[in-house]
């Protein structure tokens, strides 16, 4: 079963995504800012990180840079209600960027499809 990092300073927001998430099957946990995120990458060595970019103190682009320089293998997924971040060349390092919905299909699919895509390059 894969480990999915959740990383959003909005509470309401991460349930959301851990209940859904767990529903199509994955182990979820969470953090509510960056700092703590990070020590999840560290400690507990997720499958995957969703990552939230506009955060209090460090910011989703700064976290997914600490988390690509620790474990280029890591896939990290930049979910933001901003999509005008899109056109910052930073984030094109992420492996899927998406704008936030309540309609959270969207996601779990995107983590679907790029740990598909992350077994298949890493056989």
């Amino acid at each position: 079963m894969s480990r999915i990092l959740i990383v959003d300073d909005e509470p309401h927001l991460r349930l959301l995504y851990e209940t859904e998430l767990r529903r199509a099957g994955f182990e979820t946990m969470t953090a509510s800012n960056a700092v703590q995120g990070l020590e999840f990458v560290e400690t507990m060595e997720p499958d995957l990180v969703i990552l939230d970019i506009r955060m209090a103190g460090m910011d989703g682009i700064e976290a997914m840079q600490h988390i690509m320089e620790r474990d280029q293998r890591v896939p990290v997924i930049l979910n933001t209600a901003f999509s005008s971040y899109k056109d910052n060349y930073l984030t094109w390092a992420a492996d899927a960027y998406l704008t936030k919905s309540s309609d959270v299909t969207e996601l779990v699919e995107t983590v679907k499809q790029v740990l598909e895509k992350q077994a298949t390059a890493h056989g």
